[in-house]
């Protein structure tokens, strides 16, 4: 799903949102919560989540193995088989998360949530 500033959005799930304190320092008397079908409006796009350090890396010794593998002496080939092996887990770890973009949503009801994952909202 591809969210633009402007775009009508609808809450997919309920989010605990944090802590109500009332009283005493630190006397929590119950906690926030939007539930879902809240609808609001995109005011910005935060973009893609950074990939990490491990992922870059991953693709790019993947990318260097794809293309010159086949021309690297056997003990080289081998350790750079060993290299992206040990990044698989971030690499995959990555896929399974995918590609995450953040955005700022006014709610109708004037809360504003910003940082949210687009995978919590639904468009109208």
């Amino acid at each position: 799903m591809t969210l633009d500033e402007g775009r009508r959005v609808r809450l997919a799930e309920d989010l605990a949102i944090g802590e109500a304190v009332a009283g005493e320092p630190g006397a929590v008397v119950g906690f926030l919560s939007l539930g879902a079908g809240a609808e609001g409006t995109v005011e910005r796009v935060d973009g893609e989540l950074p990939e990490s350090t491990e992922v870059r890396e991953y693709q790019r010794l993947k990318a260097l193995f794809e293309d010159y593998g086949h021309t690297m002496p056997a003990a080289s080939r081998e350790r750079l088989e060993a290299e992206i092996a040990a990044l698989e887990p971030a690499w995959a770890a990555y896929r399974e998360r995918g590609r995450r973009v953040t955005v700022r949503v006014r709610l109708d009801s004037g809360f504003v949530l910003d940082g949210l994952h687009q995978d919590v909202l639904t468009p109208l």
